[in-house]
C-alpha cells in the first residue's frame, strides 16, 4: 500500500487572497512525523468556517496565512502510521477534533484543553481535509464504531460545537430557546430533541431552516423577521422566559433580545460570533436576573466527543434530515454557491474518482 503514496491526489487550496479556492493536485502527505498519521478521506463536510475562507473575508484576511489545503470536518480509515503512533491502527475509522492543542499550558494540564492558549485548526494552520488523504497528529484522532456510516462521522465534529452547547446546562424537561438556525443550530435543535427538552423553539429568518428545524424536532419556530421574538418566547413559557438558550447565529439583535427572553436563574451558551459590539443592561439583564452564560468553545477534549459517539452509537439523531446535501469533492463550487442561499443543512464533498 505505502507504494501509491508516492503519488498525486486531488485536493482543493485556498492559494490567493482573494474570492475563490483552487480545485488542484499535490503529492500525498505520507512524509510523517513520529507522532503523526495519514488518513484515507472518506467524505468531508463544509464548514461556515470554510466559507468564510472562501470569500476570504475580514476575518480570513487577518487570520490566514496562505497557501494551505482547505477544511477539517471529515471521517476516514488510517492507513500511516508515524513511528511512536500507539493510541490508533492501521484500518481504524476516525473522525478528528481539530484543535490541535500543546498539552503544557496551564488550560491543557488542567483538563480544558479546548481552550488551549497555543492551539492551531486543522483546516486553518494546517493542511486540511478537502483532500484524498491528510496527516494529523495521532492524539487528534477520535476513534468510532466501525459499523457506523461513515457519512454521518464526517459531521461530527461540528455535531460536537451543538453537543457542546446544548449540554452545558440541563435541557432535559426544560424550555429551550435555540437561535440562528444554520447547520450547527439545526443539529443543536435535533440535540435537543435527543436529550428530551420539554419545548424547543427556533428562531431563524430562513424559511428553508425553519422548515428543517421542525422536521428535526422543534416544536414553535419563529421567524423574527415576521414575529416579535421576545413577545413570542414569553408566551411560549408561560411569561417566565426560556430555562436554557444555545445562541448559534451571532447576530448582535438576536443577541440582545435573548438576554431579555430567558428566565432568570436560567443559561445561555454562546457559540455564534457577532461581528458588532453587544449592548445590553448588564445590571437589568445579568446582575440582578441571576444568570448563567457559558462561552462555547470548539468541544472539550475529549468529554464532548464521547457525548457525541453515544448519540451516534445509539440512533438518537436525524442525520439524513441534518445532511441535506453531497457533491463530489471536484464539484466544491456548487457547496460554496449553495452555502451561500443558506438553502442547506450540512453539505458533504466527497473525495475520489474525478
Amino acid at each position: 500500500m505505502e507504494d501509491n503514496f508516492d503519488t498525486l491526489m486531488t485536493c482543493i487550496v485556498k492559494e490567493k487572497p482573494e474570492v475563490g479556492l483552487k480545485l488542484t493536485k499535490k503529492k500525498i502527505p505520507s512524509n510523517l512525523e513520529s507522532h503523526e498519521v495519514l488518513i484515507k478521506v472518506n467524505y468531508t463536510s463544509v464548514c461556515g468556517t470554510d466559507y468564510h475562507i472562501y470569500v476570504y473575508d475580514d476575518w480570513a484576511k487577518k487570520r490566514l496565512k496562505l497557501p494551505f489545503t482547505a477544511g477539517h470536518e471529515f471521517s476516514g480509515e488510517v492507513v500511516k502510521l508515524g513511528s511512536e503512533v500507539t493510541r490508533v491502527e492501521i484500518g481504524d475509522i476516525v473522525s478528528a477534533e481539530t484543535h490541535i492543542i500543546c498539552n503544557t499550558c496551564e488550560f491543557c494540564l488542567r483538563g480544558d484543553g479546548h481552550i488551549c492558549e497555543n492551539t492551531k485548526i486543522i483546516g486553518v494552520d494546517t493542511d486540511g481535509c478537502f483532500a484524498e488523504y491528510v496527516k494529523i497528529p495521532a492524539m487528534n484522532c477520535f476513534i468510532n464504531s466501525k459499523d457506523a456510516n461513515p457519512l454521518h462521522l464526517s459531521v461530527q465534529e461540528p455535531l460536537g460545537n451543538a453537543v457542546h452547547t446544548m449540554a452545558h446546562f440541563p435541557i432535559e424537561g426544560k424550555d429551550v430557546v435555540i437561535t440562528g438556525c444554520g447547520p450547527i443550530g439545526l443539529m443543536g435543535v435535533n440535540v435537543a430533541k435527543a436529550y428530551k427538552a420539554k419545548k424547543i423553539i427556533a428562531v431563524e429568518v430562513n424559511e428553508y431552516r425553519l422548515k428543517l428545524a421542525k422536521e428535526l424536532g422543534a416544536d414553535v419556530v419563529i421567524n423574527p423577521l415576521k414575529e416579535d421574538v421576545v413577545a413570542r418566547v414569553l408566551e411560549e413559557t408561560g411569561g417566565r422566559g426560556a430555562d436554557v438558550v444555545g445562541e448559534f447565529s451571532g447576530n448582535k439583535h438576536a443577541i440582545e433580545q435573548a438576554f431579555e427572553y430567558v428566565k432568570a436563574g436560567g443559561g445561555l451558551s454562546l457559540l455564534g460570533i457577532p461581528s458588532k459590539d453587544i449592548e445590553i443592561d448588564l445590571a437589568k439583564l445579568i446582575v440582578f436576573k441571576g444568570l448563567h452564560i457559558y462561552g462555547v468553545v470548539g468541544r472539550r477534549i475529549y468529554e464532548t466527543w464521547y457525548q457525541v459517539k453515544d448519540l451516534v452509537d445509539n440512533n438518537m439523531l436525524d442525520f439524513d434530515k441534518i445532511i441535506t446535501h453531497t457533491f463530489k469533492l471536484t464539484e466544491y463550487q456548487k457547496a460554496m454557491d449553495l452555502m451561500a442561499t443558506g438553502n442547506c443543512g450540512k453539505i458533504v464533498l466527497i473525495p475520489g474518482d474525478e
